[in-house]
């Protein structure tokens, strides 16, 4: 909070998410900045998902798999992609995520690797039950460094359309 007087004639802007009639059917939204995933941020999270899979934790063993090193978890993959979105896309105006289909994980991901995310708006229709809301399909894509997909992953929301706000 400001003490200065003159700051509370100059507009104030909140950022937030896009209602669901802002977004753009076949738009790709690309989040940006992309995130460098390391070894510390594997390990936490494969640790505070009570994951014990070596080939997350055992860098002795993961050595020996045909990887040759402990890959990132997966699930980190994902959240982080998704969670990529959130700021540019549903921050405020999310009401609920309706679920998860045709996930998958066609390259792995190694510690050091940045995590870019982006986002193609598929469907956006009212909701049959909830007015003032609208049900949103798209899919999330997540590329390493190099453009190679590690993640895509299908997903259904529920978002606030303005008349909701």
């Amino acid at each position: 909070m400001t003490t200065d007087p003159a700051a509370q004639d100059r507009p104030r802007i909140v950022q937030r998410g896009l209602y669901a009639e802002e977004l753009q059917i076949g738009a790709i939204y690309a989040h940006r900045p992309g995130r460098t995933l390391t070894e510390a941020d594997n390990v936490l999270f494969t640790t505070m998902t009570m994951n014990p899979q070596a080939l997350h934790l055992d860098a002795a063993w993961a050595e020996g798999t045909e990887f040759g090193e402990r890959l990132v978890n997966s699930m980190l993959t994902l959240a982080t992609v998704v969670g990529a979105s959130v700021a540019q896309l549903t921050q405020g105006t999310l009401v609920a995520n309706l679920g998860f289909s045709e996930i998958s994980f066609p390259r792995p991901l190694h510690h050091g690797d940045t995590l870019y995310s982006e986002t193609e708006i598929l469907s956006v229709r009212d909701s049959r039950s909830r007015p003032g809301q609208s049900v949103v399909s798209l899919v999330h894509t997540g590329r390493d460094q190099r453009g190679d997909i590690v993640v895509r992953a299908a997903r259904t929301t529920l978002m606030h359309t303005r008349e909701d706000s």
